[in-house]
């Protein structure tokens, strides 16, 4: 299809959408809800309200009205934890959350995946797979011990930093502050990460990294990255987004950016709100200048404060759906972005780790 068809808006039935929203399998690499939750002050061995949780985006009647098929949980561990034992401590607490009061609490909607096979096998269940992101390299306190220990407890990818350097990799949240010691990128310890990271199977996301970082995980790398909760530069001017060159070399070696929905992310120039054409702006965008296979969904929910108008939770995936094809985006389409782009760069990885 030619990108110029895509501006012709088309009238799409409310059964059309259904259709090809129920066909596809919807996965959504970052939502911070465990970690939201993990904020929260409660009892001493209290459960997190998963089914109903009005105050967040995501909760398991919504995950299940909006169609989400996975969900990479995020184990978030703030800058303000240290580059020391304090954040690794953190990952685990999140990670413990997402395992006992998500997985094995409601045993008959989620299930622990690792594999990409499992994703898959979980949707035919008619069950949500639920998945283990790292976010923030610092969580694993300078030791591929570390790393491998998160691997053993299902972490399938990890942020190499979050806002802040950590010792072994740039991030673009502090390149301005002359107080921090900078890298140039990876340091020789960053780039054995990378490396043991394709040794493991676990996906190297370059959400929130330096530009030069990025280069350094891509050259370094023998799988394809991933950007899990991205967007554009070049729609708004943020450093956390990705410039169109970067996109393109994501891409040229397999990798996706994964859309994510943040208001400053999508629309920079148009606060306080950014909006549902903002989010198809910035696929469009991509499709243009790197191709359909390119382009995953990393929403965001529950780390950000600023959702945009007509997706402003995890129930109203089915209105981008209504949105992709009203601009003249395929069903096969729709199932690239919505999980089949993503399932293909697990797999590469998987593949990778297999030939060690």
């Amino acid at each position: 299809m030619a990108v110029a068809a895509l501006a012709q808006k088309r009238t799409v039935s409310d059964a059309d959408v259904q259709k090809v929203h129920q066909a596809a399998l919807l996965i959504d690499t970052h939502n911070d809800f465990p970690t939201e939750q993990a904020g929260k002050d409660r009892r001493e061995g209290s459960a997190i309200e998963v089914v109903k949780s009005p105050l967040n985006h995501t909760d398991l009647t919504r995950l299940r009205e909006g169609g989400v098929g996975a969900v990479f949980f995020a184990a978030y561990v703030s800058g303000s934890y240290g580059l020391g034992e304090r954040a690794y401590n953190r990952a685990n607490q999140v990670i413990d959350i997402i395992r006992r009061d998500i997985v094995e609490r409601y045993p008959s909607d989620f299930v622990l995946a690792t594999t990409a096979a499992q994703i898959e096998t979980a949707h035919k269940q008619g069950k949500i797979a639920a998945l283990i992101g790292i976010e923030g390299g610092h969580a694993i306190q300078d030791s591929l011990d570390k790393l491998r220990e998160f691997y053993g407890k299902g972490v399938r990818y990890m942020t190499l930093t979050h806002g802040n350097t950590n010792n072994w990799a740039d991030s673009s949240g502090d390149l301005k502050n002359a107080t921090m010691r900078h890298h140039a990128g990876l340091t020789d310890f960053g780039k054995d990460v990378v490396r043991e990271m394709n040794h493991l199977g676990m996906m190297v996301d370059i959400s929130h990294v330096a530009d030069k970082t990025f280069y350094d995980a891509l050259e370094v790398s023998k799988a394809p990255l991933i950007a899990s909760h991205s967007s554009c530069r070049a729609l708004a001017d943020v450093p956390r987004n990705m410039t169109d060159q970067m996109i393109i070399d994501l891409a040229k070696k397999g990798g996706v950016v994964q859309v994510n929905f943040y208001c400053e992310f999508l629309a920079a120039a148009k606060p306080p709100h950014a909006t549902l054409d903002d989010v198809v702006k910035h696929i469009d965008h991509i499709r243009k200048i790197a191709g359909i296979r390119a382009i995953g969904i990393g929403s965001d929910f529950d780390g950000i404060d600023c959702a945009p108008v007509g997706l402003e939770d995890v129930s109203k995936f089915p209105n981008l759906t209504r949105a992709l094809l009203e601009k003249g985006y395929s069903a096969e389409d729709i199932r690239k972005i919505y999980g089949g782009n993503f399932l293909r760069v697990m797999r590469a990885v998987e593949k990778v780790a297999a030939a060690k």
